[in-house]
């Protein structure tokens, strides 16, 4: 991620207003950069790659208490009460709500903010590059906040999901990476989860299940690893895969999909042993395993993934927007900063909320020390 503004003779010369001694004009040129600047920053993130926009966005007014008649997003043979997911502050585990269909739901919001600074010297000498990088870091400290808080939600819902009695997580030793035997069975068990609302296919007669894996590179590696490694291993024989899925798998190597699933590959989610990290001496980068560890009280989980049905409508963000200009992202210049200070800064806030109405779009496959 990266803001980059362009030395346009306009931008320049706002850029060095920015830093006059007149606190009128200074103020003004700080402002008029955070209008122009905040709409773009909002879309950066928006379209970040992350599992923050793995959720459907649905505005609301700031002023406003943003809600959902759950009767239209359920069917009509649904239980009378269902269980709803969601986080009530950014970064914390996720709540589950026993709630009537024929209610409206409302969301829980929460305010995800951050504050930056740079020396008003750089805005003098018109350093573009110093100001960009100032809004890359809201950018991100906002990104890192809505990851946070997504990833925490769906964990915590995928741990407790449960259809007709069947858990939503397939088990594994740990070790191990995924092969064609634990994706086949991933499928069918989130096809037996997404039935239609009479309890037989749906409408088209196919059932999808899975739109999306999120994984660890190390289970990506299993993945490309079918291209030169047998798909099965038996107690006599080992099965090869066919010469054409070999040179398939061998061709796309990124494995941006498999077998017409998405993969999203993310260095959260990893083998950890507990305490320390086998695969990279940055212990931070599974934290998303740590923190299901810390969920499942009953195994020792060492990686996981994340099976995904993005065709229903059930993980959704609300986000207020701006009653004037429209924008998510509010971004204004920080007056904190006294004239001895020398410091040009800048506050982010966005309000937002999310939410799981529907577990059964989650599906997923452990491993566990044994």
């Amino acid at each position: 991620m990266k803001i980059t503004l362009k030395r346009t003779e306009e931008q320049v010369e706002l850029v060095k207003a920015m830093a006059s001694r007149n606190r009128e004009v200074a103020y003004e040129a700080q402002q008029a950069l955070a209008e122009f600047i905040g709409p773009v920053l909002a879309e950066v993130v928006n379209q970040a790659p992350t599992l923050s926009n793995l959720f459907t966005n649905f505005q609301f007014n700031e002023m406003d208490s943003p809600s959902i008649p759950l009767d239209l997003y359920y069917d009509i043979t649904a239980p009378d009460y269902v269980k709803v997911y969601s986080t009530t502050v950014p970064g914390g585990l996720p709540t589950n709500t026993v709630t009537p269909t024929s209610q409206e739901m409302k969301f829980s919001t929460y305010r995800l903010d951050t504050a930056v600074d740079f020396d008003k010297r750089y805005a003098a000498k018109s350093r573009m590059d110093v100001v960009g990088k100032t809004f890359t870091r809201i950018a991100q400290e906002i990104l890192l906040r809505q990851e946070a808080t997504s990833a925490n939600l769906i964990l915590g819902a995928l741990k407790e999901a449960k259809t007709n009695g069947k858990d939503h997580l397939l088990s594994r030793a740990a070790g191990a990476t995924l092969n064609l035997a634990d994706f086949n069975e991933i499928l069918t068990l989130a096809k037996r989860i997404n039935t239609a609302w009479t309890g037989s296919a749906p409408e088209g007669g196919r059932i999808k299940g899975i739109t999306d894996l999120i994984m660890s590179p190390e289970q990506v590696e299993g993945l490309r690893s079918l291209a030169y490694q047998p798909v099965h291993k038996g107690s006599n024989t080992d099965i090869p895969a066919t010469d054409s899925m070999r040179e398939a798998i061998y061709n796309n190597a990124g494995i941006p999909e498999f077998y017409g699933i998405s993969i999203m590959e993310i260095n959260e989610l990893g083998e950890n042993d507990g305490t320390t990290v086998k695969a990279t001496k940055d212990s931070k980068n599974q934290k998303f395993t740590k923190v299901f560890n810390a969920l499942d009280n009953n195994e020792e989980v060492r990686d996981l993934i994340i099976g995904l049905d993005r065709s229903r409508e059930s993980l959704f963000r609300a986000v207020a927007v701006d009653s004037e200009t429209g924008a998510e992202l509010n971004l204004v210049a920080d007056d904190q900063y006294s004239v001895r200070q020398s410091k040009i800064g800048y506050y982010g806030s966005m309000e937002e909320g999310r939410m799981i109405l529907d577990d059964r779009v989650l599906t997923g496959l452990k491993f566990v020390k044994s």
